[in-house]
């Protein structure tokens, strides 16, 4: 395992850390509404060294190629179904479930779609895309905007909704595209 894993592999801890930090979250003590901020910050910064030392130092590796992605979607979803369900958020702030719905119903149809052509052809390989790294980005600006009370959150998360949509569409269209070539070449 090499440094860049490591660091995909503290993120992959990080996440029941910070529902454990949820579940004692108070308004009222400095440092247990920090807490759950000061974790989340932790794994954002974990998700863009692990990718850095990975590129600057040719790390990338099977391993990481799977680790990387899997410790981002556990701890997104996870985070997600937290600030949704747990009674410690202000309930203005918390995430309304149907943006939670949509996050869930993207990955289960990425993860089925993966799974399949794992399946049928024995290997995978899915490049991140623009559309799809951005999505990423602002599921991870609605955690953070939630955790911060931040007034507009509705905005951000109405964002990541829509992108998390876009980006779904993307990848199903691409898996299609890569399943009929695919299916002409053999």
């Amino acid at each position: 395992m090499n440094l860049a894993n490591k660091f995909s592999f503290i993120r992959l801890l990080l996440t029941p850390l910070f529902v454990l930090s949820m579940l004692y979250y108070r308004a009222d003590n400095a440092v247990l509404a920090g807490l759950p901020i000061a974790i989340f910050i932790s794994a954002i910064i974990t998700d863009a060294v692990d990718g850095y030392i990975a590129r600057r130092y040719g790390q990338a590796s099977r391993l990481g190629a799977i680790l990387d992605p899997l410790a981002d979607k556990f701890l997104i979803v996870v985070s997600f179904i937290t600030l949704t369900f747990v009674s410690t958020v202000p309930g203005h702030l918390r995430i309304p479930p149907w943006v939670l719905i949509i996050v869930l119903t993207r990955d289960l149809f990425i993860l089925t779609g993966a799974s399949a052509i794992l399946m049928m052809f024995g290997s995978i390989e899915f490049k991140p895309s623009l559309i799809g790294k951005f999505t990423t980005f602002l599921q991870m600006m609605t955690i953070l905007a939630v955790l911060l009370r931040f007034n507009y959150s509705n905005i951000i998360w109405s964002a990541a909704a829509l992108f998390t949509v876009a980006s779904g569409i993307y990848y199903l269209v691409r898996t299609n595209r890569m399943l009929n070539e695919t299916v002409k070449h053999k």
